[in-house]
């Protein structure tokens, strides 16, 4: 069927990107998640327009994944900026604070944003509730974020950078969605600019590819 992907000989490129308010912690998570180890003094400055960050994936399938990440500053001014990237994603990590209720009051106003994007297909959303460690000083139950996910019909996770907790299983998550909606049809392979697309087809083995070497005698 056009559109789909072939598992076994394609090798994918993914366009991601993470919204939310400035300072919830979206540096921080890609950094934790690409890089493994946090910063060893303070975190990272608050992102200025849009970042990029790569990273290779292999799903449970098989293929091999290029992961284009894009982190995007969640203030106001840069919003020009961010929105020229919503058209060509194929996922989002909604990101709030769980200590910051303005945070994830905005997240509806994040979310409809991309949906409203004309002629964009279908994108897979993840709602993230991060610094879970900061239990003290929480201003959202996991209870409320669930329903709000539900009302969007996304999934929820919540997230630390700090502890590590939950970070990879963020992003595998999302892209495990994403992977379901390439096998079903819902999800494109689209061409250069597309939030999926093909980068590299399989090839046969070195010494499949080789002609046969000629039978006739030259001597």
């Amino acid at each position: 069927m056009e559109g789909r992907y072939q598992l076994a000989s394609d090798q994918l490129q993914l366009r991601v990107l993470l919204l939310g308010d400035a300072d919830v912690g979206k540096t921080s998570l890609l950094r934790r998640y690409v890089e493994g180890d946090l910063w060893a003094d303070a975190p990272p400055s608050s992102t200025v327009g849009v970042e990029f960050y790569s990273r290779m994936l292999e799903l449970a399938s098989g293929p091999r994944v290029k992961l284009q990440l894009w982190d995007t500053a969640g203030h106001e001014r840069y919003r020009s900026i961010t929105r020229s990237f919503y058209r060509n994603t194929a996922g989002v990590l909604l990101v709030f604070d769980v200590t910051n209720r303005e945070s994830f009051d905005h997240i509806q106003d994040w979310y409809q944003q991309v949906s409203s994007v004309q002629g964009l297909d279908k994108v897979i959303f993840l709602l993230i509730g991060h610094k879970s460690d900061l239990q003290q000083a929480r201003q959202v139950s996991s209870k409320e974020a669930e329903n709000l996910a539900a009302v969007l019909g996304m999934s929820f996770l919540e997230t630390s950078a700090k502890t590590n907790s939950n970070v990879t299983l963020a992003f595998e998550t999302l892209f495990h969605d994403i992977q379901q909606g390439l096998q079903n049809g819902e999800i494109k392979v689209d061409g250069i600019w597309g939030g999926v697309r093909v980068i590299d087809r399989a090839q046969p083995p070195l010494n499949q590819r080789r002609k046969k070497p000629s039978q006739q005698c030259l001597c």
